[in-house]
């Protein structure tokens, strides 16, 4: 358990010493914060296990997670796998209930798809376990990152996870190893969390072209689709927005596409996941247009701001 510097360290002394009496448990305290990776890594340098599972302080795991991960490390050439996160406070607001059915698209579609070809292209931070041969191998290219010569902070998982491929390693995902995770129930949190997210993918997805030409020519058309999507989609609300001020007509054409799309994609998830709430992500498209494609223009216009963001 790594204490990465709490300000408030007296007051947790006791919660310290009480788990300290068992010897499952190993405290690390770091003098001062250095955040997430750092705290990490020295985590890993002291423990000892053949598998490394990373958790979050605010994730729960389901009983039988680990051994669903462990089973599915049998395989020697699987270098890390991730399980299926859940919004554990989906309930809270409107917002954490949207957040929840992304964390399922998010897994459910694009992580199942890209496992499919032996390449998860990002394993989630919160229930991520690792194999420690290849930890052992990359641990101080990981370390070691940097960013037009500043240190790069945050966006761990998908940064370990393409060191991972790099090094000639699968990357899987286990669809039925459940963990829950506290998301933002206010959108203030919640953007910020994406421009940080954001910068992380842009910063990484340049670092995965390099890969892409020894992987399956799928992970080639999903990570070309996951950046230029986005990019139309941002391209047609602009064209939109322009015809509106230039001629005073509404580009029905470009709604009802943007709309028709919506609601097929919510219907197929409504339908495999068998649950008619999908049908209420719906709420997420003007979510996406009006807010997340103006904060991931703007991630990409400062990529270099390294700040956490949501302390």
């Amino acid at each position: 358990v790594v204490d990465d510097g709490s300000w408030n360290r007296e007051d947790v002394a006791p919660v310290h010493q009480e788990f300290a009496r068992d010897p499952r448990f190993n405290f690390i305290l770091l003098p001062k914060n250095v955040g997430k990776r750092k705290a990490q890594i020295a985590a890993i340098r002291c423990s000892s296990g053949d598998l490394v599972l990373n958790v979050d302080s605010d994730t729960i795991l389901a009983s039988d997670m680990v051994g669903k991960l462990a089973l599915r490390m049998q395989d020697a050439e699987i270098g890390a796998a991730m399980g299926q996160l859940t919004a554990s406070n989906r309930n809270a607001t409107w917002l954490t209930g949207l957040i929840d059915m992304e964390y399922w698209l998010a897994c459910n579609e694009e992580r199942a798809a890209q496992a499919r070809f032996g390449a998860v292209m990002c394993c989630c931070g919160p229930c991520a376990m690792y194999r420690r041969s290849a930890l052992d191998l990359l641990l101080d290219q990981y370390e070691a990152q940097y960013f037009r010569g500043k240190p790069s902070d945050f966006g761990e998982d998908r940064h370990l996870t393409i060191l991972m491929l790099k090094a000639g390693f699968r990357t899987e995902y286990v669809s039925d190893a459940y963990a829950a995770t506290l998301v933002p129930d206010r959108l203030g949190p919640y953007l910020r969390q994406q421009l940080r997210w954001a910068r992380s993918t842009f910063r990484d997805t340049l670092l995965a072209l390099r890969l892409l030409p020894g992987l399956d020519p799928y992970l080639t058309l999903d990570v070309i689709g996951q950046n230029l999507g986005p990019l139309l989609l941002a391209f047609s609300v602009v064209t939109g927005t322009a015809q509106v001020a230039v001629t005073g007509t509404v580009p029905w054409w470009t709604v009802l596409m943007i709309a028709s799309m919506t609601m097929v994609r919510c219907a197929v998830a409504a339908f495999r996941a068998r649950q008619l709430r999908f049908l209420a992500f719906s709420l997420h498209t003007p979510i996406n247009i009006f807010l997340l494609l103006p904060v991931k223009a703007y991630a990409l216009c400062t990529l270099s701001n390294s700040e956490w963001l949501s302390r």
